[in-house]
């Protein structure tokens, strides 16, 4: 009877089943073990590359572009020309994430990976319609350094109900969907980064190519805490690496190349941000749009108030 019943339920007695059993949940929760310690990625020259550049052209580039191109190619009642970036980006940036994530040296847990792409994919979404409506605005007279009610385009439509309209469509652009996009982008890249750490001495060094990297990353990730106004998240993001890299050193464990790249980005990053601040410590106007203890303007902003109100 016993031996039936040992039969009939492998693993309940510790046998082969109980071993893969152990072995498919350990592997399923990314709990961090010896070969994993021991077991490096070199680094990803190919991604972190692309990443940089699809970022550069079609998340940054994609207001510039919708300025430069003639009107004309792309009327106010169709999509922009930057439209289009943000949909190759909502496409491209989901790709490349996953992409990191399969050649982490560490197994990370897919159903938050998975939850957290698709999350990403939808905010990245709400903001491209509000984010489209609010630059062709900028052909109307709209003013990014002034509130919705303030904008003169704006303040005297009637009914008043449309300023209610207007801003709802702000706040999916600038809070919906920036959350939605921006939490579930610093969640993956933060799980990506916990299994960036290694005990071999030779792989905590960053190579000649991902020191050339490092500035135009920094300088994206400044963009976009600056214009998205995600900076709690951001330094929230970078102090929770800090941590985790004085905690595994506590274990010998160090950053390999592919982490030593991402935490430099981000100190880089957090230097322009304050660099940024203190220029703009002391401006009036930005300071009234801003209010409050976190004061960090936008660069768009900052552009219709000293750059385009100049011409």
């Amino acid at each position: 009877m016993e031996a039936a019943r040992r039969r009939q339920h492998p693993g309940a007695a510790g046998g082969p089943g109980a071993q893969l059993g152990a072995s498919f949940l350990q592997a399923r929760h990314g709990s961090v073990s010896a070969d994993e310690a021991a077991r490096t990625a070199p680094f990803h020259l190919d991604l972190w590359f692309y990443f940089t550049l699809q970022n550069w052209v079609l998340d940054f580039g994609r207001p510039i572009a919708m300025l430069v191109f003639p009107l004309e190619w792309f009327p106010l009642n169709k999509p922009s020309v930057g439209d289009y970036f943000h949909m190759a980006y909502n496409v491209i940036t989901p790709f490349l994430l996953l992409k990191l994530i399969e050649r982490s040296p560490r197994t990370l847990p897919r159903s938050i990976t998975y939850v957290s792409i698709i999350i990403f994919i939808m905010g990245a979404s709400i903001h491209l319609v509000g984010d489209s409506v609010n630059h062709r605005l900028l052909f109307s007279g709209y003013q990014h350094h002034l509130s919705v009610r303030e904008n003169p385009i704006i303040k005297n439509l009637k009914p008043e109900t449309l300023i209610d309209s207007f801003e709802l469509l702000y706040y999916y652009d600038e809070y919906l969907g920036h959350c939605m996009w921006y939490i579930p982008f610093f969640l993956i890249l933060f799980m990506y980064f916990s299994g960036c750490f290694t005990a071999c001495k030779a792989e905590r060094w960053m190579p000649g190519p991902a020191l050339l990297l490092v500035a135009p990353s920094g300088l994206y990730y400044w963009y976009l805490v600056t214009e998205g106004q995600i900076f709690i998240l951001f330094i929230f993001t970078f102090f929770a690496m800090l941590a985790l890299v004085l905690h595994q050193k506590r274990k010998r464990l160090f950053l390999d190349s592919n982490g030593l790249f991402l935490f430099s980005s981000f100190t880089l990053t957090l230097l322009l941000v304050a660099l940024w601040v203190a220029w703009l410590w002391n401006d009036p106007v930005l300071r009234r749009k801003y209010p409050g203890v976190i004061y960090v303007p936008e660069p768009w902003a900052f552009y219709t108030l000293h750059v385009s109100s100049r011409h």
